[in-house]
């Protein structure tokens, strides 16, 4: 950078250079935009009340300014006593209100403090009793207040010694950056912790206030700087720490919810790593349970209940609804209308605990999100559907089905279906062409990826519901799709809001739409619950279809802004 010439003597202070600086840098700088910002900066009147202070206190600090006395309170307290011996007239009075302030006495009080230079921090004395051997003990003091001091110890199985196990990352004891892990800990305010279990130790941590006082021996071991603190984790699962029995210490567990976006701090312990809630003002990490741990942790847990699934599967299986319906009577004497490339087996086998997510906003050049619609049968999916479509049909779009059926007389190729021969059909599902297919009356109904394409590629919103277990075979690069729950509310208020409404039972025959039953609201909830319990860690949006209207509204609100705003998404659909 190029030497700067003052154009003042040597006295000219830090407020005059600041002010001439833009004039001289002007020569420097590469356009009127960045010559505006300077001047803009430098002329900002709180920087200059700022200099203006350092400057005074640059002034007296060369001065060195020497207190008249040391004991103000005291004198205000002798002349307080003196004047209440001598008669009273009217300035004694007043003089005597004066010191009898509280605010007065304060500001003396501190003046004294000052004058006295009392404020200079206080180190405890070297304890006499340390042994010769111990050249590296560290007495180490800390202030604590109302937030813990972000540690945890543990005793070493071989050593039997009680050693710092792990440094909360922004907790007090590593912004003192004092203590570290393998530390060994001697003595906690003077109590010895020889012989005692870490339980105790931190029921005298607990009970101590103030200042405390640690007597360690320092780790040998070398730290190795963390490139945690950009990995950023959304949850899969809710987690309270007061209910974790296995946690090493609950209070400096952290509860999230499922959906909240975790910035992961340390992964240095393989069973318990360190976070924060995205956003969160409090520095200080806490304890959440390793991907790896937890997985564990649910796949035996999910074993205890395997049972159970067999016992509702043929329920569930005829409750997932799709495009094409079918009436019960054929549910029950025809296996499930699509069949996905993964079995269910397959997907209720993964384990949600986390998943690496980056922000990421849809760019203009960019095509539209994916929109994938999930919901029992006859919550209103296709109604929102139809209404959206209305609302835009420039902007929206939903996919062609292909279907091996004869074309109707009505019907066009490529419009109500895409018609193609039972042969070419079997082809393409053996080349995975299909997102989900199935087989009604001896006849194929499918829904490819290219038609998924086909939309996209008109740079229109394509909006497909597909069965929650399919949800996961979606979840790509080329798609990023945004996947909406559409929920029942409760039974009672199905009852009473489609008391009037009609469920439509097959698309593909005509006249078969019929009033619900109460066989209906009772599978629809069951079939919801099914849903949201083994795949609402793949929801992005839950929406409950109370009212259509309502139901409507948000979700239009919803893809305003998946739009324009920036949204957490997998890693891996932004760095790839």
């Amino acid at each position: 950078m190029p030497a700067l010439s003052t154009g003042a003597g040597s006295d000219t202070g830090l407020y005059e250079l600041l002010a001439s600086l833009p004039a001289q840098l002007q020569s420097h700088v590469d356009s009127q935009e960045e010559l505006t910002f300077l001047w803009d900066m430098f002329g900002e009147k709180s920087l200059h009340s700022l200099v203006k202070i350092h400057e005074k206190l640059r002034y007296y600090e060369k001065q060195s300014p020497v207190p008249m006395l040391h004991g103000a309170s005291a004198l205000a307290a002798d002349l307080t006593d003196e004047l209440q011996n001598k008669p009273l007239n009217g300035e004694i009075r007043e003089l005597l209100k004066l010191l009898s302030k509280p605010n007065l006495k304060a500001l003396l009080s501190v003046h004294d403090t000052v004058a006295q230079k009392s404020y200079d921090p206080v180190l405890p004395p070297m304890p006499e009793d340390i042994d010769d051997e111990e050249d590296s003990v560290k007495i180490i003091r800390l202030v604590k207040n109302r937030e813990p001091l972000g540690a945890t110890i543990k005793r070493d199985e071989n050593t039997g010694a009680v050693v710092v196990a792990r440094i909360m990352r922004g907790g007090a004891a590593d912004r003192s950056g004092l203590i570290h892990v393998g530390d060994e800990l001697k003595e906690v305010n003077g109590i010895s912790v020889d012989g005692k279990k870490p339980e105790e130790i931190i029921q005298i941590l607990s009970q101590s206030q103030g200042a405390i006082t640690f007597k360690i021996i320092p780790s040998m071991k070398e730290e190795t700087q963390s490139k945690e603190g950009k990995i950023f984790m959304k949850a899969l699962f809710d987690n309270d720490p007061s209910n974790d029995n296995a946690i090493p210490c609950k209070e400096a567990g952290l509860p999230f919810r499922k959906g909240d976006i975790l910035q992961i701090m340390s992964q240095d312990d393989a069973t318990w790593w360190q976070a924060k809630l995205e956003g969160d003002a409090n520095p200080r990490a806490g304890l959440i349970p390793s991907k790896h741990f937890q997985e564990r942790r649910l796949a035996l847990r999910r074993s205890d209940v395997q049972v159970q699934p067999l016992k509702i599967s043929n329920r569930k299986s005829s409750s997932f609804r799709r495009s094409f319906r079918l009436s019960r009577k054929d549910r029950k004497t025809n296996k499930t209308m699509y069949e996905c490339k993964k079995s269910d087996q397959y997907d209720t086998a993964d384990v949600p605990t986390y998943e690496e997510v980056a922000k990421y906003r849809r760019q203009p050049h960019e095509k539209y999100r994916l929109i994938v619609l999930v919901g029992p049968v006859g919550v209103g999916l296709n109604e929102l559907k139809r209404k959206l479509l209305i609302s835009d049909t420039q902007h929206y779009g939903v996919t062609v089905p292909h279907t091996t059926r004869v074309r109707r007389n009505q019907e066009t190729d490529g419009v109500e279906y895409t018609f193609i021969s039972k042969h070419l059909f079997e082809t393409d599902v053996q080349n995975n062409k299909f997102i989900e297919y199935g087989e009604y009356k001896n006849n194929y109904y499918g829904t490819s990826i290219d038609s998924v394409r086909s939309v996209l590629g008109k740079n229109k919103v394509c909006l497909l519901d597909v069965q929650p277990h399919t949800v996961k075979h979606l979840r790509t690069l080329e798609f990023k799709p945004f996947v909406i729950f559409i929920k029942p509310p409760s039974i009672e208020r199905l009852r009473e809001t489609r008391r009037n409404a009609k469920i439509i039972s097959s698309k593909d025959e005509k006249g078969a739409a019929k009033p619900f039953q109460e066989e209906d609201f009772q599978e629809m909830i069951i079939s919801a619950q099914i849903m949201e319990s083994q795949y609402g860690h793949l929801f992005d949006k839950v929406i409950v279809n109370d009212d259509l209207t309502t139901a409507y509204n948000e979700l239009k609100t919803t893809f305003d802004k998946l739009e324009r705003e920036t949204f957490w998404v997998p890693v891996s659909w932004v760095h790839s």
